[in-house]
Parts: structure tokens; sequence; C-alpha cells
């Protein structure tokens, strides 16, 4: 164990990944039924303010800005009442986040609500803050979706900065939930071709690493295999974990592995449109656009995309 220890990267490779840099001190075992109160107290404290699956962004030409200071919510229909707290800066600022109700079609005019795949695709805030904005999304909507008791349906009330909520009928308490997602990347024996799959809502196209949930009472090896074998037909052995990744759609945790397929034959699944074995010279062209068929991969950031350039590249990181 000490010895992999010693062996592993640092900063680990899940940093490369998009939603991964939020740098803010959580502070979790101070969370309290007043830490949203307080926090908004705070004359430095700051919003991120989101909407069904987009973050508003204050705009002046070019330049984009995700934080909102308590005073600029007047013409904003937003309740403060169930901001969440996601943490501090490291000078104290508070940083919290919340919903905003207002159309995103009455937003003043200098204020837009950007989808947050566009947001991170597009590189329209730094990536501290696009970090941020993941655990901001995640716990706004779960709040949102999570009102009511699931034991006695009574409503339940926001308290510990918005990361539990109690039930005052039955007591009941419950927490945010973070859905496991793994996402695989099979190679051949010989390692010398990947196997990359496309659905149909995939951009013309586009093909990607297989995905999909971890199921209750699986481990991540038995995902990476039980879903391989669903989507494709191929059979895998052994898997390795790579790095993972904060995919704030709604809530879910990319676990990025790579997989040693045992067979080869593809059986498409018809949650795929298409499966097929890659060479490194194609997905190399597939990398940087330049394939003549016009087939790429996920943008630079998406835990796929660094398994692919991982993969992709393994010869000259070996060789240097």
């Amino acid at each position: 164990m000490t010895k992999r220890l010693a062996e592993a990267p640092y900063p680990e490779l899940s940093s490369e990944s998009g939603f991964s840099g939020n740098r803010l001190e959580r502070r979790s075992e101070k969370r309290s039924e007043n830490s949203t109160r307080e926090a908004l107290q705070d004359e430095r404290a700051h919003l991120y303010l989101l909407q069904e699956g987009r973050v508003l962004l204050k705009h002046d030409e070019e330049i984009f800005d995700a934080v909102f200071a308590p005073g600029e919510l007047y013409d904003l229909a937003v309740d403060l009442a169930e901001a969440v707290l996601l943490g501090f800066q490291p000078d104290e600022t508070p940083v919290l986040a919340a919903y905003c109700g207002t159309d995103k079609e009455e937003l003043p005019a200098h204020v837009k609500a950007i989808d947050l795949r566009s947001v991170f695709v597009q590189g329209l805030v730094p990536p501290d803050k696009l970090g941020a904005i993941a655990q901001a999304s995640a716990l706004v909507s779960w709040n949102r979706t999570h009102r009511f008791c699931s034991r006695c349906g009574h409503e339940s009330r926001m308290t510990d900065g918005g990361y539990k909520r109690i039930c005052p009928s039955c007591q009941g308490m419950h927490f945010p939930r973070t859905d496991p997602v793994v996402i695989m990347l099979a190679v051949t024996p010989d390692g010398e071709k990947c196997l990359l799959g496309r659905s149909p809502h995939f951009a013309e196209g586009s093909y990607s690493c297989l995905a999909g949930f971890v199921e209750p009472g699986e481990t991540i090896e038995n995902a990476v295999r039980r879903e391989t074998a669903e989507e494709s037909g191929i059979t895998v052995g052994k898997v390795a974990y790579y790095a993972s990744q904060p995919w704030p759609f709604p809530h879910t945790l990319m676990i990025g592995c790579l997989a040693e397929a045992e067979t080869t034959e593809i059986k498409l699944d018809e949650e795929l449109e298409d499966c097929r074995w890659f060479g490194r010279a194609d997905v190399r062209k597939m990398l940087d656009n330049s394939h003549p068929d016009g087939l790429r991969t996920p943008p630079h950031g998406a835990i796929a995309s660094l398994l692919i350039r991982s993969w992709a590249w393994e010869e000259e990181k070996d060789d240097a």
C-alpha cells in the first residue's frame, strides 16, 4: 500500500478535469442551523445564482462574472432563506448559492442565464469558480427536489447550511445525494485499440467512453464490467481507477476507469447508436479535430477526454 501511495500522482489526475477546481474551504464541522444566516450578515458575502440547469452570469461585452453580492439581488426573484452555504475563501469571505426564480427572458440586460455545459465548454468562468458552481448546482437542485420528507411526506426544513433537511413531523433527517457513475475506456489486450461509442443524443460525429450508473451493492469494478457488457457485449477483466470528476447534471460523480477487454466482438445495445474499436492514429485525429470523417471526442476537460488522451498518447509518455 505504501508503494502505491508513493507512486500516486500529485496533484492527482482528477485535478485536470472540468468542475474539479473548487478551492473553497467547506468547514463541514462548523455547519449549524444558523450557518447561512450568519454568512449572509457578512458584508463580504457573495452568491452564485442557479436556475434549472443554468447559472446566472453578469456580463460586460465578453467578460462574464458569476459572483453576485446580496445588494445586487434587488431586481431578481431570489429567496435567501433557501440559500446554501458553500464554504469560505481563504480570506474568510463566505460563499453561498441560491435559486433565482426570475424567468430567463425577464432578466436584467446585463445578466444572462447560461446552461452549465456551455459555461464549461466555452470556459466562461475560471476553473475555481466552475468547481464552486458545480457544488452550488448540486446543492441547490437537491434542496429544491427534496422539500418533502420521504418517510412521512411532511415538508422538511433546511439546516446545516443546506447540507441537511429535517422533518419537523417525524424528525427524519435527509442528506444531499451524489450519484456515482462509472465511465470507462476499454482497450484490447495488446493495448492497440480502444472502445468508443455514441448515443443518439450526442452531437453528430462525436464518440466517447461508455458509462453507466453504479447500482446498489456493486463495486466500481463490477459496474465497469456490467455496463461494458450490457452496452457493447464486450467482456472486461482487469479494471483500474484513473480519475474522477464532479458532474453537476444534476449531482453526479463520474468515476473514470481503464479496463482490459477479454473479447472484441461488439454486440450493440439499443442504448447506443454505434460502438467501434479505434486505433491510436484515428483517435489522435479525432482529438485534434482532423479526422477525415469528421469524427471527434468530448471537449477537453471532460473526464472522457482525459481517459482517451491518456491512452492515445501513452506511447510518447512511456518513451519520455
